[in-house]
């Protein structure tokens, strides 16, 4: 029996291992999580008080429904799930593993990544500082813990996910103090227009969020810097449309301008990348259902940001996928189905790309003090300074200057990196190229380097 590994256990993960399961395979399931779920579905601890009405909004059911399938497949034996366990590279067709019991080592012959989406995050004067979060972060803690991370938040960005987590930290009686998008109405009409058109009723209850915020949602700012005192940020400075200035008093602030696709695996698996101008991303090479190339298959919103529902089915088409390619007989029928709601997905992504995009102007304008590598300390006047030995290529200047040399390797500061260098280099940001991904993907103790168990 062919050997499948799944890394990734959020909505595409988990309706990819279904897939594979009713057609007479076991799948292998890896993921950093506790429980299955992902981000957008994450589980709370046995115990947690907060009913999943309030965890998921009006997608609880939804969320039960995913959690009660993986649930009882993994109570069948249908798969085998290796949870708060990460992939941190592959040699030919084998995954080392890191998780609970060390270092694994398990073989595959067939791979289908579901890897996700993280925070897309862009520099600000200050953002360097404790108590600044990314809006992912301040949603996990909230679904996970039930904390929000300060008692007066700023959040800021743009991006669907910048209105969720502030309806969210609200209804779970936190102290939201402002709510800055740097997205101009204007850019929100036409990018809302083809979302509606897409999908009606996700956009209209996203409006109906955004209306929910009332006075504390703002659009078309610009932020200029988080002041911070020894104890953290004190207060947001930023101006409104109309280029007035304003001081938001606050002890903590999140930052995200959407998401951003997690290929680091992808680069690894030897998959292909094509520039994405609507994403301001190098994005994998895959056909419509997930092919990559080598038996390796790819799902969700780790080939590109579709959301949850998005990647339920990027995740059956994926594993449908990969059976077909195993000689099973696929039910043409399912599969047509999925690919119209995958072409209407890509319909709505578009649409919220156009309303919500990269601050491309806003980095480019960035003072040279302004620190652009967290984990370096690493200022955009430095990187200017690096460009003359360097050349206007993203790895030379990571080799010389250490900018995305960091714990994150590149994955907070690789956009804005490459709008510095187009900058002021002269040329687009796909010209920059984009950071190649090193093994271990994730940091891993030395010890357990040193010491290996085969699972395959």
């Amino acid at each position: 029996m062919s050997r499948v590994l799944i890394v990734g256990a959020g909505p595409a993960g988990m309706r990819a291992a279904e897939t594979l399961a009713r057609a007479g395979l076991v799948p292998i399931v890896v993921d950093e999580g506790a429980r299955a779920g992902g981000q957008i579905y994450r589980r709370p601890p046995d115990g947690f008080i907060r009913p999943p009405k309030a965890l998921y909004g009006a997608e609880a059911k939804k969320a039960a429904a995913l959690h009660r399938m993986f649930e009882e497949m993994l109570r069948a034996g249908l798969i085998t799930y290796h949870p708060q366990s990460s992939v941190l590279g592959f040699s030919g067709n084998t995954a080392q593993i890191t998780g609970p019991e060390g270092m694994t080592a398990i073989g595959f012959d067939r791979l289908i990544l579901a890897t996700g989406a993280m925070d897309r995050l862009a520099p600000v004067p200050g953002w360097q500082h404790a108590g600044v979060y990314s809006l992912g972060a301040a949603q996990i803690a909230l679904k996970a813990q039930g904390v929000a991370l300060g008692r007066r938040i700023v959040l800021a960005g743009s991006g669907p996910l910048l209105t969720l987590v502030a309806h969210q930290l609200r209804k779970a009686g936190a102290n939201v103090a402002a709510v800055l998008d740097t997205a101009p109405l204007s850019a929100q009409a036409v990018g809302g227009l083809r979302m509606a058109m897409a999908r009606p009723l996700v956009t209209a209850r996203g409006l109906a969020m955004r209306a929910g915020l009332g006075r504390l949602y703002h659009a078309g700012v610009r932020l200029d810097r988080i002041e911070a005192g020894d104890d953290g940020p004190c207060a947001m400075h930023w101006r409104d449309a109309r280029n007035r200035s304003h001081v938001t008093p606050c002890d903590a602030v999140a930052l995200g301008w959407h998401l951003q696709a997690e290929t680091a695996l992808t680069d690894l698996a030897g998959v292909a990348f094509d520039w994405s101008g609507t994403w301001a991303q190098w994005l994998p090479r895959a056909d419509a259902e997930g092919r990559a190339s080598g038996g390796v298959y790819l799902a969700g919103d780790g080939m590109g940001i579709l959301g949850a529902d998005g990647a339920e089915v990027a995740g059956r088409l994926a594993a449908s996928a990969c059976l077909a390619d195993l000689g099973y007989a696929i039910p043409l029928r399912n599969r047509g189905r999925d690919m119209r709601r995958l072409a209407r997905m890509r319909r709505f992504a578009g649409g919220v790309a156009r309303a919500f995009p990269w601050p491309a102007e806003m980095i480019r304008n960035l003072p040279d003090s302004t620190v652009i590598c967290r984990c370096e300390g690493i200022t955009a006047g430095e990187l200017g300074d690096t460009l003359p030995l360097a050349g206007a290529e993203a790895n030379r200047v990571k080799s010389l200057g250490r900018i995305g040399m960091g714990r994150c390797q590149g994955r907070y500061c690789q956009r804005a990196g490459a709008e510095l260098i187009a900058a002021l280099a002269g040329i687009a940001p796909a010209q920059a190229g984009r950071l190649r991904a090193q093994p271990p993907v994730r940091p891993a103790p030395i010890s357990l380097l040193c010491s290996e168990t085969d699972n395959g």
